[in-house]
């Protein structure tokens, strides 16, 4: 593999840093010990907010009415792509039975978690798209009783268009709170709240290492760092649209990494020349992150043809994967690890990120290697069973013991030949030993 890098990042992402960690685990701490009162002191301090925390029903009513109908259509809209998508998942996993062996039955089922608490940001930017995105699939997958958590933005609180998002997605309770506090509130079951069963969604490095810490205890979707980006493009793409991808996935944040893995040399610096002034352009807080992010994270590769695109990119194992290449079957075959996958020109990361039916909360820093992202089989427990009669339970039992005695389990054997002394007259103990030979 042949790889030359045109522009190479000069900020490596980091794992976590301890102080990230120490604070996060202090936060934590106190809040269990003092209850309600602690989190909402921290919500005070952090969120700078003294409304009310839990919204009841006239203040979601009211914040909805006031979401313009061209707004509520456009989310309207999104919602009926993810749930649509949701569904199609749910269909993929069935329950079933099985004969094993003659008399024995076992069998898979199905059963969605009690409690999901879903996080939705709204430090930067008010990410209406992750409400619908978490709630929508904890709701298609079952889930019992659904908490959305979103920080409040200034004396007024959450925004009214993500509170018409959560509300239409089917959240139960809707919180007012951000940060460490507002995951601690869910996992914990303060404010009145069910304690949940899993967090979900984004967040940012204070959230992804208090639902790190909180992992084994609650279910977490994964751990999220920094969003990063792909395109995969070859001379058949186009600069520009190229370059208004990176700069769209740039705006992230300023340690957002976006990558531009190509053979063509010309497409590379054509879009190497075109991203400095889109970025010029955006407004300017995405202005500022992106340019930090194009500066410090962004990398340009040159490949020397297809196989060795598709193995850096595989290499990388971006959240986000866009192929702007000939031939788009052989990428969709040919490629394994990614977050999600977008193919052609014709689409684009941001229609993940906001409204085609594909979940947005997709696995980072080279997860991909080995998670998928958010489904709705992240809100299911797929759990077994079994159930014999006496005549299908012998040769089991009889395997059992032996494997048990080997392995030198003996109090699990003998749970397997006090069932066939009890069921079968003529069993004979001595079947069920093991006679060690000498090598």
């Amino acid at each position: 593999m042949t790889r030359t890098y045109l522009k190479q990042a000069t900020r490596k992402l980091a794992a976590g840093a301890s102080d990230v960690r120490h604070i996060v685990q202090d936060m934590l701490a106190q809040i269990e010990a003092g209850g309600d009162a602690v989190a909402l002191d921290y919500a005070r301090q952090f969120d700078r907010y003294t409304g009310p925390v839990v919204l009841d029903a006239d203040r979601i009513a009211a914040a909805c009415a006031r979401v313009p109908a061209s707004t509520q259509a456009d989310i309207r809209f999104a919602h009926a792509n993810i749930r649509r998508f949701a569904l199609a998942q749910c269909a993929t996993v069935q329950d079933f039975t099985i004969e094993v062996v003659p008399g024995l039955t076992a069998g898979q089922r199905n059963l969605p978690v009690g409690v999901a608490g879903c996080y939705v940001p709204g430090g930067r930017y008010s990410h209406i798209a992750s409400a619908v995105m978490t709630v929508t699939t904890a709701k298609v997958a079952g889930v019992g009783h659904i908490t959305a958590c979103s920080p409040p933005r200034g004396p007024h609180g959450i925004d009214d268009a993500l509170i018409f998002a959560a509300h239409l997605s089917g959240a139960d309770t809707i919180v007012a709170m951000g940060g460490v506090q507002a995951i601690a509130a869910m996992a914990f079951g303060l404010l009145g709240l069910p304690s949940a069963d899993i967090l979900v969604g984004p967040g940012n490095p204070f959230v992804a290492e208090a639902k790190r810490l909180l992992f084994g205890r609650v279910g977490i979707d994964m751990v999220a760092g920094p969003t990063d980006s792909l395109i995969i493009a070859d001379s058949t793409a186009e600069a520009a649209i190229i370059a208004a991808d990176l700069v769209g996935q740039a705006e992230h944040g300023y340690n957002s990494p976006v990558w531009l893995v190509t053979d063509s040399a010309a497409l590379a610096r054509d879009v190497m020349g075109r991203v400095p002034a889109l970025i010029a352009t955006l407004p300017d807080v995405n202005r500022l992150n992106a340019e930090a992010a194009w500066r410090d994270c962004a990398e340009v590769i040159m490949c020397d043809g297809p196989e060795d695109m598709a193995a850096t990119s595989d290499a990388y194992a971006p959240e986000h994967l866009h192929v702007q290449a000939a031939d788009l079957p052989w990428w969709l075959t040919r490629l394994r690890n990614y977050g999600s996958l977008f193919l052609g020109e014709e689409t684009t990361v941001a229609f993940g990120d906001k409204a085609s039916g594909t979940n947005h909360v997709l696995p980072t820093s080279g997860a991909a290697k080995y998670t998928g992202g958010l489904s709705v089989h992240k809100f299911m427990k797929i759990v077994t069973w079994q159930q014999a009669t006496r005549d299908g339970a012998r040769t089991v039992a009889e395997a059992t013991a032996r494997i048990s005695r080997l392995e030198g389990m003996e109090g699990h054997a003998r749970s397997a030949d006090v069932r066939l002394a009890k069921y079968f007259p003529d069993f004979d103990p001595t079947t069920t030993q093991i006679i060690r030979g000498t090598s």
